[in-house]
């Protein structure tokens, strides 16, 4: 399901830029998400660069049901906290679309909200349809689904594609330094070398460290065998001792000059890609950014060195129908379409910056080819992974997490004092 320094939320560092499509106020005066429109309404977060994509899967889409005119529009922000809380306050307005993409850090906010159909008499109408998706599926996606997606038992999301985090690394630059490729077993110790002996031998930056909530703090976390809150997302456990040690961890990087100072314009798969930087963090969102820099053979990808246990978070998406719509079953079949092997293969082919929830996809050649080596290991990380803890007020979560862990980056606190400082601030949220 995204910050300057890469991230899910943002997929790619293009923030900002207009809406990429006409805005929902032509759904319908009367807030019916396209009751007073022949248009089903679609609205997701995408940036500019992402738009090609997604336009050539609607034109899939509408190939195949001409009889259904879909209005999609993108809106490019820079978390899915801040896209959740910008579509609650169009939904407040009256501008209410028919489907939406949400992504795990929304998706309980939303089925809480009760504005949200449930799907369930849906999904008993086309049983075979969802048991062929849910047969081609990790069933770890659809047990989080019920899990965390839903706060009545009801089913308001299937889960769709999502996005896990590995290492992605300059093959170039570890042959250079003379340090052997990085293996699926590798530790924080390994890491940690290798940021030095290419620091030492090439000048280059070992590891771009940053702040942000799902690329940057939860996998050193998850790594050393802690979170940023228990299991069911009631209690923060943000000032526990694992979570300091990984803090200064990754502050050491940065007082070695091993990592960039987080902050300021440094962009990390440009850097990655002219030779400047020899690992940074992401999911499958990088890889629009270094096809067009002509690096995709210099990288490869392996999954996130480890100090306790394998560990990696999970976001997923999710395509909700609004309660409001007064076109439900278009609604259904557009979500059908979405779901199904010709649309997630589509959307693969075309470089989408998200995994295939769909097994068969995630292993086929439209998605792992002009792609680094270990792309596989994305889709694998969903045995080992942890979805992001989102609570209710996912964006003041986040908030208080990454900027406790941007204090200790920079030096101006103590690690315990700013992740205790900052669970002080969680426990009053939740």
């Amino acid at each position: 399901m995204d910050q300057p320094l890469l991230s899910r939320r943002r997929f790619l560092q293009a923030g900002g830029g207009a809406a990429l499509a006409a805005s929902l106020a032509a759904c319908g005066d009367d807030g019916s998400g396209g009751g007073g429109s022949k248009e089903l309404a679609f609205v997701y977060m995408g940036t500019a660069e992402q738009q090609a994509t997604w336009n050539k899967l609607f034109a899939k889409f509408t190939e195949q049901h001409p009889e259904i005119k879909l209005k999609a529009e993108g809106i490019p922000l820079s978390n899915w906290s801040e896209f959740a809380n910008k579509l609650s306050t169009r939904i407040a307005g009256g501008q209410v679309p028919d489907v939406i993409q949400i992504a795990t850090e929304g998706q309980r906010l939303f089925a809480s909200k009760g504005l949200l159909e449930p799907l369930d008499e849906y999904i008993k109408r086309d049983q075979s349809t969802i048991d062929d998706y849910y047969g081609d599926m990790d069933p770890n996606l659809i047990e989080w689904n019920k899990k965390y997606a839903s706060t009545d038992g009801k089913t308001y999301y299937l889960p769709g594609e999502f996005n896990t985090m590995c290492m992605w690394y300059s093959k170039e630059l570890f042959a250079k330094a003379g340090v052997p490729e990085p293996t699926a077993q590798w530790t924080w110790d390994d890491f940690r070398q290798a940021c030095e002996q290419i620091k030492a031998k090439t000048g280059a930056f070992g590891y771009a460290a940053g702040p942000e909530y799902f690329a940057a703090i939860m996998p050193w976390l998850l790594t050393n065998g802690t979170s940023s809150f228990t299991d069911d997302w009631s209690k923060p456990t943000y000032s526990d001792q694992k979570v300091v040690e990984a803090a200064e961890f990754n502050r050491k990087l940065v007082a070695d000059k091993l990592s960039p100072p987080p902050g300021g314009t440094f962009d990390a798969t440009t850097a990655a890609a002219q030779g400047k930087l020899a690992m940074f963090g992401g999911g499958r969102w990088p890889i629009i950014s270094i096809r067009n820099l002509k690096a995709t053979a210099k990288m490869g990808i392996v999954p996130w060195p480890v100090k306790e246990k394998q560990g990696s978070p999970v976001g997923w998406n999710g395509y909700p129908i609004l309660k409001a719509s007064k076109k439900k079953d278009d609604a259904w079949t557009f979500i059908k379409f979405l779901i199904s092997k010709e649309g997630s293969s589509t959307f693969a082919q075309l470089g989408g910056t998200i995994v295939p929830a769909r097994k068969s996809v995630a292993n086929s050649q439209s998605f792992l080819t002009d792609a680094p080596k270990g792309t596989e290991f994305l889709y694998q990380a969903l045995s080992y992974a942890t979805p992001i803890p989102s609570p209710d007020k996912g964006a003041a979560v986040q908030k208080a997490i990454e900027d406790g862990w941007k204090q200790v980056l920079t030096g101006n606190a103590a690690p315990a004092d700013a992740l205790g400082k900052a669970q002080t601030t969680l426990e009053g949220l939740v």
